[in-house]
């Protein structure tokens, strides 16, 4: 096994658990291991940090699975490793009656970086997210079968994730029927149906949980404004916490229609608006007032680089949003992305508002649940932040 061995100056992150080597962190190595091989990374002094996978197309040319380096990365160790993630998710009460989807394994957060897996019932869904684990691949499955009865699996990793690594996706049912590919399952009571083809990253926002329990319980009546709704699930979750109205915008008529279905199943009435969220905020001013706005856009700043505009962006959506809240209501302002953490969005906030001639007071932050764990060494695991706000 090759060994990579680490510069003076960036073995301190690595020693404290961080998980990825960057490229800039190496001593040269001759001859370059193989895509996705396994490598026993090193000190300047060549004490072992621990083992990972190569990505040589990658920036993070090593992701470390462990820190013992005599431990490989084969059937057993998959196999307890994803044990201990489901043994973690049932402490805190998933699966249950009332919620059989969460999020069973979450890369770094469960020591294998470069894999998802979401369970929906009887379905998990797959995301590879580099070549040491899409070479893995049918070794993944294998364990996944043996740790949990499940019906179907089916892949939805990234192209770009494959782009960037060098990997070949398998997009679709991998196990099961064929005709599988509908994801089923109940999500805080609520039963869901969503078609494959509709399906963002792995069908649904799982990490999203907790600010739909709040939510809920804010919603009572206030009139509310969902925007960037996807299938409703942040609406329902108002109208069931006793809203007077809700109001959800998507630009995606298909997953509109699935939300006006599942609204139907739940007697739970939702108006439905289709189209950009950016523009149709701007023709609301001055014609509608909500009591509460949720701002829930997709991911501004995919990579640090991005972080700039992405601040901008936000801050105008904040601005547009602010003049949309009654006075004295309530901006939940969310932000998916790592780059712009919470710091940077709470930024956003206050420029914004105050762009609108609003002042914004943070009531409270809510993050990813706990089905998303975040190593103590590695606040990158930390994507999702929201904050609730006071408008005055």
């Amino acid at each position: 096994m090759q060994q990579i061995r680490i510069k003076n100056g960036h073995i301190q992150p690595i020693w404290a658990g961080h998980p990825w080597v960057f490229a800039q962190a190496m001593q040269p190595v001759e001859p370059q291991p193989a895509a996705g091989a396994e490598v026993l990374v090193v000190d300047s002094e060549g004490k072992p940090l621990g083992r990972g996978l190569f990505s040589p197309g990658s920036a993070l040319r090593v992701r470390l699975f462990t820190r013992d380096p005599e431990q490989s990365l084969d059937a057993a160790f998959l196999q307890a490793r994803l044990t201990r993630a489901l043994e973690l998710r049932k402490s805190f009460g998933l699966p249950s009656a009332e919620t059989n989807a969460f999020r069973w394994l979450f890369g770094e957060g469960d020591q294998l970086p470069g894999l998802i897996v979401d369970v929906f019932g009887e379905t998990a869904v797959v995301q590879f997210g580099t070549v040491g684990m899409a070479a893995r691949r049918e070794l993944v499955l294998q364990a996944l079968q043996a740790a949990l009865p499940l019906r179907t699996i089916i892949e939805q990793s990234s192209a770009f994730a494959a782009k960037a690594e060098g990997f070949l996706v398998k997009r679709g049912v991998l196990v099961g029927p064929k005709e599988g590919a509908n994801l089923r399952f109940k999500e805080r009571g609520f039963e869901y149906e969503i078609p494959g083809e509709l399906a963002q990253k792995t069908g649904f926002y799982l990490d999203q949980r907790p600010l739909r329990d709040r939510v809920e319980a804010l919603a009572k009546g206030r009139r509310v404004l969902d925007l960037f709704s996807y299938v409703g699930s942040i609406g329902l979750a108002a109208k069931r916490g006793g809203a007077d109205r809700v109001l959800s915008v998507d630009s995606s008529e298909p997953a509109l229609e699935v939300l006006r279905q599942h609204s139907d199943r739940h007697a739970l009435p939702i108006e439905t608006l289709c189209g950009d969220a950016h523009e149709l905020v701007r023709q609301m001013r001055g014609k509608e007032r909500f009591d509460l706005v949720i701002c829930d856009p997709p991911k501004l700043a995919p990579r640090r680089s991005a972080r700039v505009p992405a601040e901008k962006l936000m801050r105008r959506l904040v601005r547009d949003c602010s003049e949309l809240v009654t006075p004295n209501g309530l901006l939940i302002l969310s932000s998916c992305s790592a780059a712009l953490d919470l710091f940077s969005l709470t930024r956003s906030l206050a420029l914004g508002a105050r762009d609108a001639g609003r002042t914004a007071t943070v009531v409270e932050r809510v993050f990813q649940g706990a089905d998303h764990p975040v190593p103590a060494a590695f606040p990158e695991g930390l994507y999702l932040s929201s904050v609730i706000a006071r408008l005055d």
